[in-house]
């Protein structure tokens, strides 16, 4: 553990810190790292071509750190409005757990780290992609895109959207239609998850000045763009198939779970109450694991095939 002198947020008093491993777990964002890791692996199952076990391993540890890296960074910059959003009160640097100075340093190691023991170990076309999606993430959607529009989760939306490709390139040394695939559909399917969790904790983002879709347009405008955007993920979650880089058992539960998706959406926009937006935004977290699930599920039976033909 580690005792640091911290003025806490919101107050005129400071104290000492004892962090522990959780309040440097927390930095990561374990939540939001989980999804990551699952969509790095399935874009490197899905890529054509082997990579040795052990590089695997190591590409998905570097995807993890790498994004573990960007979130301690994002809690450092957002460490005034995470002190004032309900939601995000409990983060260790507003509980003043953990001093900024401490949190930065941290993060920028691990974001370096990450980045060069990708490159040595794996390829340096993933690292590449892995270092962009960290600086995407810090310096376009946290530090520019967060704070000064609403279209901050469909541009930032991007650095989200990164993961599987990296996983594709760390097989293949480039990113190929199917990678670019994976990338659009997780590009497409943020705006709407967001913006749900953004309809109901619109007072939070207000209080904030976060200028989230439904604290500058109003709700009537977030439902609409919530019910575009899920409509063109409709297709765009068959892009794989499309490309070639799955097979009609990822397919057709795609489609499935895409149109329920886009009833969600359309519950969205008739419903006045918060409770569609909240069943929307749950459904959201399951419906990405479960593409990629079935994702794995088809490449891994498909890859199956190949070696019994």
């Amino acid at each position: 553990m580690t005792e640091t002198a911290y003025r806490l947020p919101g107050t005129g008093q400071s104290g000492a810190l004892v962090a522990g491993p959780a309040d440097f777990l927390a930095l990561l964002k374990p939540r939001v790292m989980s999804l990551v890791v699952f969509t790095g692996v399935a874009g490197l199952l899905a890529a054509p071509g082997t990579l040795h076990p052990v590089l695997a391993v190591v590409a998905v540890l570097c995807i993890a750190i790498g994004s573990g890296a960007a979130g301690a960074i994002n809690m450092w910059y957002d460490r005034d409005i995470d002190a004032i959003m309900s939601r995000t009160t409990t983060r260790p640097i507003p509980q003043g757990r953990i001093a900024p100075d401490d949190a930065l340093c941290f993060g920028v190691v691990l974001a370096v780290g990450s980045v060069m023991v990708m490159g040595l170990a794996v390829n340096y076309v993933a690292a590449g992609l892995l270092a962009l999606a960290i600086l995407f993430y810090v310096f376009v959607y946290t530090m520019w895109l967060k704070r000064r529009t609403p279209q901050n989760i469909v541009i930032g939306g991007a650095a989200g959207a990164f993961p599987p490709m990296i996983g594709w390139a760390a097989v293949t040394g480039d990113v190929g239609l199917g990678g670019l695939a994976l990338f659009a559909l997780i590009f497409f399917w943020t705006p709407p998850h967001f913006w749900a969790l953004a309809l109901y904790r619109s007072g939070d983002y207000e209080k904030a000045g976060v200028p989230m879709l439904p604290v500058v347009a109003g709700p009537v405008e977030t439902k609409k763009q919530i019910l575009l955007y899920t409509v063109l993920l409709v297709p765009l979650a068959l892009g794989p198939v499309w490309v070639g880089a799955a097979g009609w058992l990822y397919g057709v539960p795609a489609l499935v779970l895409s149109l329920a998706f886009l009833g969600f959406a359309v519950a969205v926009w008739r419903d006045d109450s918060d409770l569609a937006a909240k069943r929307m935004f749950g459904f959201s977290i399951l419906y990405l694991f479960a593409l990629f699930t079935f994702l794995i599920v088809d490449t891994t039976a498909l890859g199956a095939f190949r070696i019994i033909s």
